[in-house]
């Protein structure tokens, strides 16, 4: 029996490295690096938010309303543009600054939902837009200030587009379109106003003229002046979008690397050519 004991005991019959505080090492080890591996996710998921919430968010142009300055199409590869959130929390938008807004009501209708019939695909879809995975489910629309809240804003062929009877510079405007016929249709469409935009609102057309659905294609008319082809002489709320609606400024295209460069601001009133063209605003 004490050689059995002895036998047992033996050190050639104990496992080496069984020390019980080594063998509970590993496990421990997996759930603390689990454990730190979730909360590093959630800390990026969270300043993500933030980011995308407070600082910047990027936006596809879907359209070629905003060429040559933004390029987009059907069945292209759109700009996709990086939105500051910050410039606004300090100021206001200013003329010849592009922004990104939600749509009014009037400026929506026929908006088709993004989100999928499916109820369960949807509730994902609605959740992951909360963290900025997913598009939000509105009408987000980039425009250029052309006249802020006070200002007048006019086109007519013999002045061409004015804010406050000064013609404007739009050095930003394609050359082609604007030599298409010039003499003929300086508005590059149907003369409108003159639109005298309300306090905390904001006039706003995109640089491809002849093919942007903006602020003169839902403002209101009077049916005397409609008749006759005379745009936006009615409710000048219909035709601006409010600045509360703007969600930020375009700053700078991050994709494609062909397209890398700043989205510039060029304020269309302020050209020293232009403001030296104060002109008589007619009443025709």
């Amino acid at each position: 029996m004490t050689h059995a004991d002895s036998a047992d005991s033996s050190p050639e019959d104990t496992v080496e490295g069984a020390d019980p505080e080594t063998d509970e090492s590993p496990p421990k080890r997996k759930h603390s690096a689990l454990r730190e591996g979730a909360i590093l996710v959630v800390l990026a998921v969270v300043i993500y938010y933030v980011m995308l919430t407070f600082v910047a968010r990027p936006y596809l142009i879907p359209s070629e309303s905003m060429e040559p300055t933004l390029h987009g199409c059907p069945g292209c590869t759109g700009d996709r543009i990086m939105v500051d959130k910050i410039s606004y929390r300090f100021g206001e938008p200013q003329p010849g600054d592009v922004i990104v807004f939600k749509g009014p009501p009037n400026w929506s209708i026929g908006y088709k939902s993004i989100r999928s019939d499916n109820p369960a695909i949807r509730a994902v879809q609605n959740a992951l837009s909360i963290v900025g995975f997913v598009p939000p489910d509105e009408n987000d629309l980039v425009k250029r200030v052309i006249a802020t809240g006070g200002q007048t804003v006019e086109c007519r062929a013999a002045t061409g587009l004015t804010v406050d009877g000064k013609r404007l510079d739009e050095p930003y405007l394609d050359p082609s379109t604007m030599m298409a016929d010039p003499a003929v249709y300086p508005c590059l469409g149907n003369e409108f106003g003159p639109v005298t935009v309300p306090e905390d609102r904001l006039w706003v057309m995109g640089d491809n003229r002849t093919h942007s659905a903006d602020s003169r294609a839902h403002c209101s008319n009077l049916p005397a002046d409609a008749q006759r082809g005379l745009l936006c002489t009615g409710d000048p709320t219909a035709g601006t979008i409010p600045v509360s609606n703007v969600i930020g400024k375009a700053q700078f295209i991050a994709w494609p690397p062909g397209r890398w460069g700043g989205v510039d601001s060029v304020n269309p009133q302020t050209d020293s050519q232009a403001a030296a063209q104060t002109l008589a605003v007619s009443g025709g």
